[in-house]
């Protein structure tokens, strides 16, 4: 049987939304996807409109994500939608994947996976009661350094992980007159945002990227969250101590107001044996320390790599890869894990690299105990996973 792309539907994306073009950038990188239809935006005439811009055939630009999951399931099975990625603002998240899991069709969903964590516990039940797939774009986690930088944490390289320091700080939301923008608007308002702006859309991240490198989780958690700008409900700066269940400490920084700072992610793992350093503004380059030897530069493409790094690299060393790419490469490990369903093969997210329903419920967990944790009296809290 001939190969065929992989059929995507979005819902949210629209006209003068900058997410859902990035996501639709990324999974056209590869060639093995193929956006077939769309219910691009809350109002029906905007959403329409951007699927004819996006050169959709008219009957499969929906004014709803009801009528295209509907419409879609109604189709042949070769014709219609296989999964659908998820572009909202927070607050729709939920709803959307339940009705698209239950419909038949997998999710690619933007972070953080729900509005609270409690929707994040109870689609963990839809999607194990569907069997449908359920895929997260933790987005850093598709850079190749950083699976390097897992490989050798890993491996033993570092030997016993002691410390962890991860920072995701950027300066857009240092004005208050920002908060009307388009991108601004919904990530400072509770009622589409949920309980945090900056942890909920930036230090979840940076908790998921330390996570995955360090292969340890964080066990306890002492957060100071704060509102800088004046007015803004939610907060927009944070500072974050970590303890990890295999004896490391760490701290997290994050920070949405720290004037200049662009997408500044940056992680240090340190173990008693040396460490490792990358920084996403510089994202072909890892560090690797030691005491006893000197500093080694890795450069993406030079040398042998892990063969999850080099399953991520496209391009030859000095052909810079970044952001569109890391990107796409949750999405290509997404489509291998969606044959692979289809193929009755093993299709788990852990064997395919896919953040799933997992990671979903832990950043839930992180961003609420975060806020909880901030307005106790009380220095530390174990880390929790259980709704309020």
């Amino acid at each position: 049987m001939a190969k065929s792309k992989i059929r995507m539907g979005m819902v949210g994306g629209g006209q003068g939304a900058f997410i859902g073009a990035v996501h639709r950038m990324a999974a056209n990188l590869d060639g093995e996807i193929e956006l077939v239809c769309g219910a691009f935006s809350s109002s029906a005439q905007r959403s329409i409109a951007s699927g004819a811009e996006l050169y959709l055939p008219t009957d499969r630009c929906y004014a709803t994500y009801q009528e295209m999951l509907a419409a879609e399931a109604a189709l042949p099975a070769d014709k219609r939608m296989q999964f659908v990625a998820i572009v909202t603002p927070n607050h729709l998240h939920y709803a959307v994947a339940k009705a698209a899991l239950e419909s038949g069709f997998h999710v690619l969903s933007d972070k953080p996976a729900t509005f609270d964590l409690q929707q994040a516990i109870d689609l963990a039940e839809v999607v194990k009661a569907t069997g449908q797939l359920y895929g997260l774009t933790h987005t850093y986690n598709g850079y190749p350094l950083v699976k390097q930088a897992q490989h050798i944490v890993a491996s033993g390289q570092l030997g016993k992980i002691t410390k962890v320091i991860v920072e995701y700080t950027q300066g857009w939301l240092a004005d208050k007159e920002g908060d009307s923008g388009k991108q601004a608007a919904w990530r400072v308002d509770p009622a589409r945002a949920g309980i945090s702006c900056c942890m909920g859309d930036i230090g979840v991240h940076a908790a998921n990227l330390a996570e995955y490198v360090a292969g340890t989780q964080i066990s306890a958690m002492c957060s100071d969250l704060n509102s800088v700008v004046d007015g803004r409900v939610l907060d927009d700066d944070g500072t974050v101590l970590l303890r990890f269940d295999n004896g490391a400490k760490g701290v997290l920084l994050s920070s949405q107001v720290q004037v200049g700072d662009e997408n500044n992610l940056r992680l240090r793992v340190f173990g008693d044996k040396g460490s490792i350093e990358w920084s996403q503004l510089e994202p072909n380059s890892l560090l690797h320390k030691s005491n006893t030897a000197p500093t080694q530069l890795i450069r993406t493409g030079v040398g042998e790599f892990c063969a999850a790094a080099q399953a991520a690299m496209r391009t030859p060393a000095g052909h810079p890869e970044g952001y569109l790419e890391a990107f796409a490469n949750i999405y290509g490990n997404f489509v291998k894990q969606i044959r692979a369903f289809e193929a009755g093969e093993d299709h788990s997210n852990v064997k395919f690299d896919v953040p799933g329903i997992d990671e979903a419920i832990r950043g839930m967990a992180f961003i609420e105990n975060s806020v909880k944790f901030s307005q106790s009296e009380t220095k530390w809290h174990d880390f929790v996973i259980t709704a309020n």
